[in-house]
């Protein structure tokens, strides 16, 4: 049943191993680690690859991985508890041999993993047997039915009558009272009436029956000074909007024409030369790789750490160092405080990590991390800490903080670094142009960032064709084109021996998004151009004929690159948008082995201060990292992503 039971430390040597087959299992164990382990994504504890499913568990006090791997159509319900009795049947005797000092030998495990797999497999036996087992009549509920506990008597409805009758009875005294009340009420007004027979009241009435004519008076010629308003049409009226503008303003709103002096009238405007002071200063200073990002929260709070240090670099005196003992005792340690009350020298439970696990994962929310990714990354960070042995309070603090620290910043990390200048040059080469493709969800800013990405091209002074795939979006075309003319002009032809340096391939609106992007590499490729940047247009995740129109551009035109384009405000949207584009590229292609997202393009990333979670929800869950972060809305806001930076803010 079993085809692989593995035992190797975590630095990669194998300790001992079953294998049930002649099938070569390195490559999957490999992926295991390589996928799962190294890359921070430990909190689901299955694994598959190439057919088959993969089991594993930690042991971090003495550092080892147990592996178990059988055929993905086998549905086995007893390796969670094989690996849980092979791993305290294995650990305990590793344990005595480490304590012999036998480091250099061969592990004779055969015959317990034998028994301990012989008694598994026979109480999955005696379990299903006792799951499949049909119940008899007499342990049913149906049995206890009897004739005599079906018939109902009068008896059982005494209460019901008594209840009936307290209603009534509260009914009757509600009624009772609200008719005592009108009659109360009745004689207090009698009581304030004024006594017929009494002088006194006729003297007070009189000036109030002459106050009452008046004012009748009063009332009656201002009824005849009015006049009756005239009735509304009925129906909804036209708006006219100020400024709106109609077909008589066509002529003067048409700047295409010429004027009598035969000058363009964007000469009138000042749009001839689009370039200012600022963005002339812009040439030439994005060279070469681009600056990392650094928050600015985050070096705000750095530059008052360092003068913390430098105060605490002073002489104190006596009532100043009391005073600053007292409120370092008074502060905890953020997220890690509540360790305070464990004790030292003692290996890490689960039970002793729970509770801030459940901490620490409402601080990951809050900085904009996916709830879902967070309850990954915590149950991940767990299977590290559990088992651990730890001396002092501040070895255990430092533990859990270090151990997340390490689990982020291995998860920002790319598993292969993306140098698109290097890349260029290697399609240069080639005699081909370079392709990326920028695909996201509507408003993110692609084309925006097409344009930095373009800028940060030039001024490696490489060629670029922006092909116009956005045949859907009003306007788009014409975006595209002032962005080109801007560019160009930073850039003139003359400054790079007579080549125009950005040119815009487009055919309008409504065409096939895929054909224009053949035509436009076709069209790079026969002009010599270095590369083509492909803008398509915003599709939500959830539209189907614009997701095969996706995966149709991708399949037909194969990008060397297609970059996901997305906003670093979002939280769990990012996950949802990300799997259904990826499973989108996968199930619309017709290829065995589709091409998916690449990379990212974390836009907006200056407007989140430290809630930088969506960088790791992305990360997370396409594995792919973060090529470019905009940071703003000129060519120059455009950066690489600063791993460490990134993790102390989100640690903040």
């Amino acid at each position: 049943m079993l085809d692989l039971f593995m035992i190797l430390s975590k630095g990669g040597i194998v300790l001992w191993c079953f294998q049930g087959t002649m099938q070569f299992f390195a490559p999957s164990v490999n992926a295991l680690i390589k996928s799962v382990i190294l890359e921070e994504r430990a909190g689901s504890r299955m694994f598959t690859n190439d057919g088959l499913t993969m089991q594993y568990k930690l042991d971090n006090e003495f550092e080892l991985i147990f592996v178990v791997a059988y055929q993905k159509i086998l549905q086995l319900n007893y390796v969670d508890k094989l690996l849980d009795d092979v791993h305290l049947e294995f650990r305990d005797r590793y344990k005595r041999d480490l304590q012999k000092g036998c480091f250099f030998q061969c592990f004779d495990f055969r015959e317990a993993f034998h028994v301990v797999l012989q008694n598994v497999e026979d109480w999955s036996r005696i379990r299903e047997s006792a799951l499949r087992k049909m119940r008899s009549f007499e342990d049913s509920q149906k049995s206890k039915k009897t004739v005599a506990s079906m018939i109902e008597s009068r008896k059982d409805f005494p209460s019901k009558n008594k209840n009936k009758k307290t209603d009534d009875e509260k009914k009757d005294c509600l009624v009772n009272s609200s008719f005592n009340s009108n009659l109360q009420s009745q004689e207090t007004q009698e009581k304030q009436l004024p006594v017929e027979n009494d002088p006194k009241a006729d003297i007070i009435e009189k000036p109030r029956v002459k106050l009452m004519k008046l004012q009748l008076a009063n009332t009656k010629r201002s009824d005849k000074g009015k006049t009756i308003p005239a009735q509304k049409q009925k129906g909804k009226q036209a708006r006219i909007w100020e400024n709106g503008g109609g077909s008589k303003d066509i002529e003067t709103l048409d700047f295409s024409k010429k004027s009598d002096s035969g000058d363009n009238k964007d000469e009138d405007f000042g749009i001839v030369d689009p370039t200012t002071k600022q963005s002339r200063s812009w040439v030439l200073s994005m060279k070469g790789d681009l600056q990392d990002f650094q928050p600015e929260s985050l070096s705000e709070e750095e530059g008052k750490r360092h003068d913390n240090d430098d105060d605490c670099g002073e002489i104190k005196t006596g009532v100043q160092l009391k005073h600053d003992k007292v409120v370092c005792q008074s502060k905890g340690f953020g997220v890690f405080g509540i360790f305070r009350g464990l004790v030292g020298s003692k290996s890490i439970t689960r039970e002793d990590v729970i509770p801030v696990l459940e901490k620490m994962k409402e601080h990951l929310i809050s900085k904009n991390v996916a709830a879902e990714i967070a309850e990954k990354l915590c149950e991940s960070v767990s299977l590290k800490l559990e088992g651990k042995v730890v001396g002092t309070f501040s070895g255990i603090a430092s533990t859990v903080k270090s151990t997340l620290n390490d689990a982020l910043v291995q998860l920002l990390l790319p598993r292969r670094r993306i140098n698109i200048l290097r890349d260029v040059l290697e399609a240069q080469k080639q005699h081909r142009p370079y392709v990326i493709t920028f695909c996201g969800v509507n408003g993110v800013g692609k084309s925006t960032n097409l344009a930095k990405i373009c800028f940060w091209l030039i001024e490696n002074n490489f060629r670029v064709l922006i092909a116009a795939c956005d045949t859907f979006r009003a306007g788009a075309v014409e975006q595209l084109r002032t962005h080109a003319r801007h560019l160009n002009a930073l850039h003139p032809p003359e400054k790079h021996g007579g080549l125009q340096m950005v040119q815009l391939y487009e055919k309008g609106y409504g065409k096939d998004a895929a054909g224009i992007a053949m035509e436009a590499i076709n069209y790079a490729r026969d002009g010599r151009l270095d590369i083509v940047l492909v803008d398509t247009a915003g599709r939500m995740q959830d539209n189907e004929p614009l997701m095969r129109a996706l995966s149709k551009l991708i399949h037909v035109n194969q990008p060397d690159l297609v970059l996901f384009v997305g906003e670093a405000l979002v939280g769990n949207e990012a996950v949802d948008q990300l799997v259904k584009f990826n499973q989108a590229l996968a199930d619309y292609s017709s290829k065995e082995n589709p091409q998916l997202i690449d990379g990212i393009v974390l836009t907006k990333f200056d407007t989140i201060d430290d809630k930088v979670g969506a960088a790791i929800s992305m990360t997370y869950v396409t594995g792919q990292p973060i090529v470019f972060v905009g940071t703003g809305q000129t060519y120059i806001d455009l950066k690489n992503l600063n791993v460490n930076a990134v993790v102390n803010a989100l640690m903040k």
